[in-house]
C-alpha cells in the first residue's frame, strides 16, 4: 500500500522551546491510496511532535486514522512515514523553526564567544597595568572583572 499525500496543512502549530507540535484536524490533512482520496480524521492521535535540536519525530508509535465514506483505515506513525512522501511535507513545515532554533544557537555561541574574548582582553590589561606598575588601573581593572565574573 503506497500513499501519497494530497494536503497537509496543521490546523494549528505551537512551538515549546525545543518542541513543534504540529496538530491536524478534519479537511487538513488528506493522502491518496490507489487512486482514492481519504481524509484524516482526529479519533486517535491529531498531533505530530518534532524535536528541532534532533529533527527527529518523538511520537511515531501514534495512530493516524483517514476514512473514505464508510471505509476507515489505521496506520502508526512510522509506518505512515515509511509508506509515503510525509516526510517531505514535514520537512517543509518544520525546516522555518528548524532554522529559527539553530540562528538562536549560533548568536548564542557568538555571544559566549565575545564574552570570553572580552574576559581575556581585561586579563590582559590587568598584567599591563602589574608590569607599568599603576595601582589605579589595576584597581579599576580587578573591580571591573570581579562585577564581570559575578555577571556570569
Amino acid at each position: 500500500m503506497l500513499l501519497t499525500v494530497k494536503m497537509m496543512k496543521p490546523f494549528y502549530t505551537l512551538q515549546e522551546g525545543n518542541e513543534l507540535k504540529l496538530v491536524f484536524a478534519y479537511q487538513y490533512f488528506s493522502v491518496v491510496k490507489g487512486e482514492e482520496v481519504y481524509q484524516f480524521i482526529p479519533v486517535e492521535s491529531n498531533e505530530i511532535r518534532i524535536n528541532l535540536k534532533t529533527k527527529q519525530i518523538e511520537n511515531l508509535t501514534d495512530i493516524f486514522v483517514f476514512q473514505r465514506g464508510t471505509r476507515i483505515f489505521r496506520v502508526p506513525l512510522f509506518q505512515l512515514l515509511q509508506i509515503s512522501d510525509l516526510l517531505e511535507h514535514l520537512q517543509a513545515i518544520a525546516q522555518f523553526y528548524i532554522q529559527q532554533i539553530q540562528s538562536e544557537e549560533e548568536e548564542e555561541a557568538m555571544n559566549e564567544e565575545i564574552t570570553n574574548l572580552e574576559l581575556q582582553n581585561l586579563y590582559r590589561l590587568i598584567d599591563k597595568a602589574l608590569l607599568e606598575g599603576d595601582r589605579d588601573l589595576f584597581m579599576e581593572l580587578t573591580e571591573k572583572l570581579k562585577t564581570e565574573e559575578a555577571a556570569q
